[in-house]
């Protein structure tokens, strides 16, 4: 009997052992495996702020190279690749052209998504809203843009239908937009654009425009620092030409 209990304890012992070694092993293979992607939701809505050292558009200063600060929100359907947003941002152009708003509101809309695996595509209308900007041509403008990506590599067009930034005869104006966006380290993304401005009826307003910079997410709040020119004088009252080579220093934070 003695013998038999011995056998039986053994065996008990065993058989807990290779139990505690078949969890331990099942626990480390779970432990191992990838976390299962979390579901995309149908529906997403974001909010971004923003604090510029300068708001430039297109290499012109908006902000007669003083901080801006800017917000706004995005709705995006997913499934269909549908989105509607709207951003807007303090300037001061308007009224050192004789106007009398601050403010710029942009609304836009549109649709994205991949033609083929790692081609992507978006497509929409984005128009710029001056409240009572009363300048003699008014501001508000509309365009129609289309962008088509390549991996990190893009190159979009923007088409206006209206009058160009308060520029008179300047309908069917044009806007080239060639650039990539390559992270080179770490989460640090270079950031390079050139763009061409063709003023329809306005030859001696056209330019190009570049930018070279670079863009962290460190979580709390995205940096960027960007070297930005055009190849243009525009003049502020004060005398300095706001299309200037300068740095540009952003924090935002999109949630």
């Amino acid at each position: 009997m003695k013998n038999l209990s011995k056998k039986m304890t053994l065996a008990a012992a065993l058989a807990f052992a290779m139990s505690a070694m078949c969890g331990a092993s099942m626990a480390q293979e779970a432990a191992a495996a990838p976390a299962a992607a979390e579901p995309v939701p149908d529906n997403v809505v974001a909010y971004n702020v923003a604090l510029s050292s300068d708001y430039r558009y297109r290499g012109i200063s908006q902000s007669r190279l003083q901080p801006a600060i800017s917000g706004g929100a995005d709705y995006t359907n997913n499934p269909t690749g549908l989105y509607l947003g709207t951003w807007l941002s303090s300037i001061k152009w308007i009224k050192d052209g004789g106007g009398d708003t601050n403010l710029e509101w942009d609304i836009y809309g549109g649709k994205r998504g991949e033609i083929a695996d790692g081609v992507s595509y978006d497509v929409g209308g984005l128009y710029y809203f001056y409240p009572s900007n009363g300048l003699s041509t008014n501001a508000n403008t509309f365009e129609l843009y289309g962008q088509v990506g390549f991996g990190p590599v893009y190159i979009k067009y923007s088409h206006s239908t209206s009058n160009l930034f308060g520029v008179a005869n300047s309908k069917n104006s044009g806007y080239l937009d060639v650039g990539a966006n390559v992270e080179v380290h770490d989460g640090y993304m270079l950031n390079l654009h050139a763009g061409r401005q063709k003023v329809e009826h306005n030859d001696s307003l056209s330019y190009n425009d570049f930018k070279l910079g670079v863009t962290k997410d460190y979580g709390v709040v995205t940096v960027s620092l960007a070297a930005v020119k055009a190849n243009i004088v525009s003049l502020a009252p004060n005398g300095k030409n706001l299309a200037k080579t300068g740095l540009v220093l952003s924090v935002s934070k999109t949630f």
